[in-house]
């Protein structure tokens, strides 16, 4: 049964149990990671039943052309906002690195979970194993759907080429070892990792190889802002080291205007009370970038101050348990990295290229 606060069974008891309808694209990876979220519910709230509704998106559609050239924001979280809109489902679990910088008015994040790796790693054809991108032979192929990637990429191993690969990662994976078309792909290390698929790590990419995508690891739920009490259902999944270093690099990527259509790369880690943050930005082709650190203090404070009411987003980010001083000091963060980078002329090697990928 259903009313204005959502969905309930009943049990042949007479007892009455609500329901939380999760949403998730239908992927292998996004299911893994969805009931990873719904076992964590279940564990903090036994009284409550979880529901996973699976669904496919833009992006899980179109698999013939590069996530770049598609020119759409939301492709992998717009139906899945639908659903959430037309109160189908609860909450919906995304790939925290899937979700726009700017959320559709009524919505928020309302958990950020611990992270995982978010390096990138190369996954070799078998005929290659035990080699690395530096090993490679000349003009082997490396296939990834990511301008980011393969701008870093092109401009450290010039003797490699770079070709589009799209699908899942189990398409992918296929696509390499069944066909002669790769030598390698780039994948995220997270992504193998929660699919149990870590032995196909040939190699990870520190920083000074391949930076990582904004958000990239962390798995986040959004929420309608006005139901308060989903939002605090899920707060309790924040992890404070990852929202804060999220909350950095969604604003320097907000600020910057970027998205898939430009490789825009980050680094962040907190250490002795500091954040600290590098940003980056390319040319398609690796040649021409721009690239800063930036630090700030942070508190650490967890004693937070309780029963405010008008719950500030940060980026689209709502997390209560964490201290707001210092979700604002990461999102300033963020914004003068940003601005910082735009000094040094960010916006004209992004415009170039933007226009030269729309002209492929």
């Amino acid at each position: 049964m259903e009313n204005g606060l959502g969905k309930y069974i009943e049990d042949g008891n007479g007892k009455v149990t609500r329901v939380i309808r999760v949403g998730t694209r239908k992927s292998q990876l996004a299911r893994i990671q969805t009931d990873s979220v719904a076992e964590k519910l279940k564990d903090l709230y036994p009284e409550v039943h979880t529901e996973i509704v699976a669904m496919a998106t833009t992006g899980d559609k179109i698999l013939d052309t590069a996530l770049s050239k598609i020119g759409e924001k939301s492709l992998f979280t717009k139906e899945l906002e639908n659903a959430l809109e037309r109160n189908e489902v609860d909450l919906v679990v995304h790939s925290l690195k899937d979700l726009p910088t700017t959320l559709p008015l009524g919505f928020t994040i309302g958990a950020v979970l611990k992270r995982e790796n978010p390096h990138d790693a190369v996954v070799l054809h078998p005929k290659n194993a035990g080699k690395t991108l530096h090993t490679l032979p000349e003009k082997s192929v490396i296939g990834t759907s990511s301008l980011r990637r393969a701008a870093q990429l092109k401009k450290r191993f010039p003797h490699l080429e770079f070709k589009d690969i799209r699908g899942n990662l189990n398409t992918r994976l296929k696509k390499l070892d069944e066909k002669d078309d790769f030598s390698a792909i780039i994948l995220a290390a997270a992504g193998l990792r929660r699919m149990g698929w870590e032995s196909r790590v040939s190699q990870l990419l520190g920083p000074e190889d391949c930076m990582y995508a904004v958000g990239q690891g962390a798995l986040a739920v959004e929420v309608r802002a006005r139901d308060r009490d989903i939002l605090d259902m899920v707060s309790v999944l924040h992890d404070p080291e990852t929202v804060l270093r999220c909350v950095a690099e969604r604003a320097f990527l907000r600020h910057l205007e970027g998205g898939c259509s430009v490789p825009v790369a980050v680094h962040t880690e907190i250490k002795d009370s500091q954040l600290y943050m590098t940003g980056a930005v390319f040319s398609l082709d690796g040649s021409d970038s721009i690239k800063e650190t930036m630090q700030t203090s942070l508190v650490m404070d967890t004693q937070e101050e309780e029963g405010s009411s008008d719950d500030p987003q940060h980026v689209g980010i709502t997390a209560r348990n964490v201290c707001s001083r210092d979700q604002a000091s990461a999102e300033k963060l963020g914004v003068d990295l940003a601005c910082l980078l735009l000094s040094k002329g960010a916006r004209e090697i992004l415009t170039v290229a933007r226009q030269l990928n729309d002209a492929r």
